[in-house]
């Protein structure tokens, strides 16, 4: 066991499937010797050599058509993308070529390939470097969608989205490269699919995703002290989606809420509620409440970006307001 903190955790899940298996290669934006520009890639050059840790030029479309067709080659390609804001100058090979080709030869072809990237707000980089694109991805038929919220988590994930014979979005949090967590030694393993309870709780369910979880979490312990008892579901992932974990919550509690960094329009978090309507409808007690950022561009504005994204403080009156 050793404190790891999420930025270090990246390296190590990535470390950890390359040391495994020789077909995992790693391709990117400055992560060979420079180690990353968030430094999330430290050492891993030097360890595996520029033949599997290969520096390309700032080009996103070649970016992701290498890491096609090394998968289409036998590989087990991960390819970062620096900021996921920009996965809409390759958004035709992500969306159209990559999550299709499966379907489309009849499991002929596969993409065991991993799309790395840094995704979310609250380091205050403006309107074209903190979007959190998560609702983006899951939305496409044949992308996986992975976003954990704590340093084992990274590693946990990251094996087993390398591991999937399917395409997978891996989306780190910028916010959370600080954080810090005691780390199992040896291998992690995870399964795509499988929400966590980070919280338990009997009055409300909340279900959050990565940066967002910690909020809910914080929110939470502040919700106890009005004798509010929150149950926080980290999901984990998007796609799969487990439905199971937070429609029980939502049948115990009758009460839920979603945390979500997305703009509201078309967030994961509606998905989440549609699903809770239909199938657990008459254990409700309350309306389906989410907690978004609003539909806009993030303000460029420190103040006004940690206005607009959700916070602790936000979630506890939304929570308090339904009671």
């Amino acid at each position: 066991m050793a404190e790891l903190t999420y930025r270090n955790a990246i390296a190590r899940g990535i470390g950890q499937e390359m040391e495994r298996d020789e077909r995992v290669v790693f391709i990117g934006e400055d992560i060979g010797a420079a180690g990353g520009v968030f430094k999330t890639t430290v050492g891993l050059f030097e360890r595996f050599g520029p033949d599997r840790v290969r520096d390309t030029p700032i080009s996103e479309q070649a970016i992701i058509g290498g890491i096609m067709g090394a998968a289409m080659n036998g590989l087990r390609p991960i390819g970062e993308l620096m900021f996921s804001d920009f996965v809409g100058v390759a958004w035709d090979g992500i969306a159209n070529q990559i999550a299709k080709t499966r379907y489309m030869t009849a499991g002929q072809v596969a993409l065991p390939l991993v799309i790395r990237t840094a995704n979310g707000g609250g380091t205050h980089f403006g309107g074209q470097h903190s979007q959190s694109v998560e609702n983006w991805h899951m939305m496409i038929p044949g992308l996986k969608v992975v976003a954990p919220a704590t340093p084992r988590d990274v590693v946990g994930l990251m094996a087993a989205a390398v591991r999937d014979d399917d395409p997978v979005i891996f989306l780190d949090h910028k916010k959370l490269y600080a954080l810090k967590e005691d780390v199992p030694d040896g291998e992690i393993v995870d399964v795509l699919g499988k929400a966590v309870i980070r919280h338990p709780g009997s009055d409300v369910t909340i279900v959050a995703l990565a940066a967002m979880v910690h909020v809910a979490l914080e929110a939470a312990g502040r919700l106890a002290e009005h004798g509010v008892s929150a149950e926080v579901i980290d999901l984990r992932t998007l796609v799969p989606l487990d439905t199971a974990t937070f429609l029980e919550s939502v049948s115990r509690t009758g009460r839920l809420f979603t945390v979500e960094e997305n703009p509201r329009l078309c967030g994961w978090g509606a998905e989440i509620a549609s699903i809770a309507a239909e199938e657990c409808l008459w254990d409700l007690d309350g309306p389906i409440v989410r907690i978004t950022t609003p539909h806009i561009p993030l303000p460029a504005a420190a103040n006004l970006e940690d206005l607009a994204i959700p916070s602790a403080e936000r979630v506890v009156q939304t929570v308090l307001s339904q009671a």
